[in-house]
């Protein structure tokens, strides 16, 4: 007679899983990972759960390159870790200095939506107009309403000869792009006042997803030269073969 004895089934072990803490979106939504030493391409696309592939294609990087610690990786496009407050839009008052003298009671308004590239919501000369939006100036009593689109170009949309009191100034934003001001603004214009309004605007995630990836660094210069010593042996035997066919 034979005997069995039933043992219970042991469960498998749970797989163990390495996890790394996801690196954060900067403020222009893009997530760098720094390379920690011991890292590999594989190992760092695993982790951001992604082909080896993706993660070349993102950085120009190719099956030769390799990456030391302290490289930039840039794994795609997220958004900002945290909202970023909207700063006022900056008023530029009228300048000092000798200038004619307007009919009191009048003064001028100049308005320009421009493309905030640094993101510190201060107009550089260099920043440009971005095309594609709106301008709004009206007054609290309604009587005055002005609506221009924006144009390419470093000028501002100006107008002249506005009499004084309180306006109300509002942009629009042309999509592909997110403010980095407040999008209206009120001011009280003075007789003989020149006042400058820059409200800012950049490309958001989609637009910036668009533009060509950054250039991976970490490329070795050891590769180069070992190819161009490869390069030179192969020369040097074709000459060597060539001699002793004579």
């Amino acid at each position: 007679m034979l005997f069995g004895f039933a043992l219970p089934a042991l469960a498998a072990p749970s797989p163990q899983s390495t996890t790394i803490p996801t690196p954060t979106p900067g403020p222009d939504g893009r997530i760098i990972y720094i390379v920690q030493p011991g890292d590999t391409l594989w190992r760092i696309a695993a982790l951001a759960d992604i082909s080896i592939d993706q993660l070349r294609a993102l950085n120009n990087l190719t099956a030769s390159d390799v990456i030391a610690p302290g490289d930039e990786i840039f794994l795609g496009l997220g958004g900002p870790a945290t909202p970023i407050p909207l700063a006022q839009p900056t008023v530029t008052p009228t300048p000092s200095g000798p200038t004619p003298t307007p009919e009191m009671g009048y003064g001028s308004l100049c308005v320009i939506l421009y493309d905030d590239a640094n993101g510190d919501a201060i107009r550089q000369e260099e920043e440009p107009s971005i095309p594609g939006g709106a301008i709004s100036i009206s007054n609290t009593d309604g009587s005055l309403s002005i609506t221009e689109d924006t144009l390419s170009g470093l000028d501002h949309f100006c107008v002249e000869n506005l009499e004084e009191g309180e306006y109300n100034i509002t942009v629009g934003i042309p999509e592909g792009y997110n403010p980095t001001t407040a999008s209206n603004a009120s001011i009280m214009l003075n007789g003989g006042d020149e006042t400058y309004m820059d409200f800012g605007a950049q490309p958001n995630s989609e637009t910036l997803a668009a533009a060509p990836a950054p250039v991976g660094t970490g490329r070795s210069p050891l590769l180069g030269i070992v190819g161009g010593l490869i390069l030179l042996l192969g020369i040097g035997l074709g000459i060597y073969a060539a001699l002793m066919k004579r």
